[in-house]
């Protein structure tokens, strides 16, 4: 890997580095003048699209050009990426004479993994089928706002093993929270990140039954239970049906509890309209600390922290 200030995952960086970056989206958020921040003038980032995006495309679009810089944005339909005509590595090549920072939302991880091993610089992890760590500083963040250091809280996933799921696993070794994960037996998160987190003896725990989950949490997070194309009555949707959260298994945790979504939701899917809309619904607050935290990745990854 020729370049070392990527942003890949969490399990990847020290914990003294994602704080600095969880510190300086705090601070930014509360600076009225942005000019104060305006330390990437002069440096253009990229964004490869190979998924759709509202709040990745927006937010760190507008992370970029509030720092000062410029943005290319290169979805899959105007690039040679992904279509055999090019390879990932020839890409990462080209666009590293280019640009100053690569941001890839896309589907395989290791489409990630080699645009980062053969770019000269930067490289950051928009989401891809296996991790979504931009999400989970953003959720960190947001908790942090509302019930102060995330450190000893307790945290419930609950529904569909997903790539946000598998984040917040990394996280939980690298904040020192504990993490509950209650999911069907066969969508659980990937079992090699759960092996890896048992033997860096993180606080991790599989809890099947939701209700037990959420017993004393103090937040409560799910995601979507489909991927484009998913057919709604299928086998899957059958098993996550009691991990649907409602008022009635929300208040089972703590009376201070708050809820996370990180959007788009399905609702009255995985989550009902009463809870999202709710008073201890922070989806919102979770939505703009993207932009906010997409700051602080991009002056870590550019040297500013």
């Amino acid at each position: 890997m020729v370049n070392t200030s990527h942003f890949l995952d969490i399990d990847h960086l020290d914990s003294s580095y994602l704080r600095k970056i969880i510190e300086v989206s705090k601070k930014i958020k509360k600076e009225v003048n942005f000019d104060a921040y305006r330390l990437l003038k002069g440096k253009t980032l990229a964004m490869l699209f190979d998924k759709p995006s509202t709040r990745t495309r927006v937010s760190f679009e507008l992370a970029m050009k509030q720092l000062g810089g410029d943005v290319v944005v290169l979805s899959q339909e105007n690039t040679h990426l992904g279509k055999g005509k090019e390879t990932v590595s020839d890409t990462a090549k080209v666009l590293s004479r280019y640009v100053d920072v690569i941001m890839i939302r896309t589907h395989a991880h290791n489409t990630l993994t080699d645009l980062a091993n053969n770019s000269s610089v930067p490289v950051i992890n928009g989401l891809t089928d296996k991790t979504h760590p931009c999400q989970v500083l953003s959720d960190i963040m947001t908790y942090e706002e509302h019930r102060g250091n995330i450190k000893n809280a307790v945290i419930t996933w609950v529904g569909d093993g997903n790539n946000v799921a598998n984040s917040w696993i990394h996280a939980a070794q690298k904040f020192n929270f504990e993490l509950r994960v209650s999911c069907p037996e066969n969508l659980l998160p990937e079992p090699e990140i759960i092996k890896k987190a048992h033997r860096e003896e993180t606080k991790i725990n599989l809890v099947k039954d939701p209700g037990l989950a959420l017993k004393d949490a103090d937040c409560i997070v799910t995601d979507t239970w489909s991927s484009m194309g998913e057919d709604e009555n299928s086998e899957k949707f059958k098993q996550l049906k009691p991990y649907r959260i409602d008022s009635s298994l929300m208040s089972l945790a703590k009376s201070t509890a708050i809820f996370m979504h990180c959007l788009p939701a399905n609702r009255n899917q995985e989550v009902d309209s009463s809870v999202i809309d709710g008073p201890q619904s922070v989806v919102w607050d979770e939505a703009e600390n993207r932009l906010h935290v997409q700051k602080g990745i991009l002056l870590g990854c550019l040297g500013h922290l």
